[in-house]
């Protein structure tokens, strides 16, 4: 592995303490499983996990599990390519890694969305990236694994998410080629974020 590429993976990693199945983690487990009753919900983008702590001093271990959560997902959701050169040609140079025992790449997770459910005590949770490439549709925009396009990318970025949004992301098996994931934020940057992408095609499976 490249220096460039241990370099991003401890930035990606930087603060991720181990934590046990607390109730805590168990709601963000549960949250994505089912979703959530309300069509639109506040939440916070944060780049990383020192953000969400000194935004909500209170709330620390809910932000670690949310950050801990999201690199899960991360792993799980994120678009898979070929080689090298494919992912880096979507989200720009030094912006991929290559999983220890794989043979394909995937971007960084660049930050992390965090709420708080307003019709009970769980929180949500999911892995942001954006694109380091200036010829990018995303460059500089916050996007989900499945592209939907958040906006302009700040250390704390206040933004509204439907509840079609917060279903699970599908599991991501089989790897695109460059320009895959560009043209699905594309589209789904023309619907509008907040609008149902139930009808579009991804690459999971």
């Amino acid at each position: 592995m490249k220096r460039s590429k241990q370099v991003v993976l401890a930035s990606m990693r930087k603060n991720w303490r181990p934590l046990t199945y607390t109730p805590i983690t168990a709601a963000f487990a549960s949250i994505a499983l089912s979703g959530c009753s309300d069509n639109d919900q506040d939440a916070v983008i944060y780049q990383s996990l020192d953000d969400c702590l000194d935004d909500n001093p209170s709330y620390s271990e809910e932000c670690r599990s949310a950050y801990q959560f999201a690199l899960q997902e991360s792993s799980r959701t994120a678009p898979k390519y070929n080689s090298e050169y494919d992912c880096e040609a979507e989200f720009g140079d030094n912006a991929c890694i290559q999983p220890r025992g794989q043979n394909w790449f995937m971007p960084a997770m660049a930050g992390f969305m965090f709420a708080r459910m307003l019709n009970n005590n769980n929180y949500y949770s999911q892995p942001m990236y954006y694109s380091r490439y200036p010829g990018s549709i995303f460059y500089d925009r916050w996007t989900t694994a499945d592209g939907r396009d958040y906006g302009n990318r700040y250390k704390k970025a206040k933004v509204r998410v439907n509840r079609d949004s917060m279903k699970p992301k599908p599991t991501v098996s089989r790897t695109i080629s460059r320009g895959g994931f560009g043209s699905t934020v594309s589209a789904k940057s023309s619907w509008g974020s907040s609008r149902s992408s139930s009808g579009s095609k991804g690459w999971g499976g």
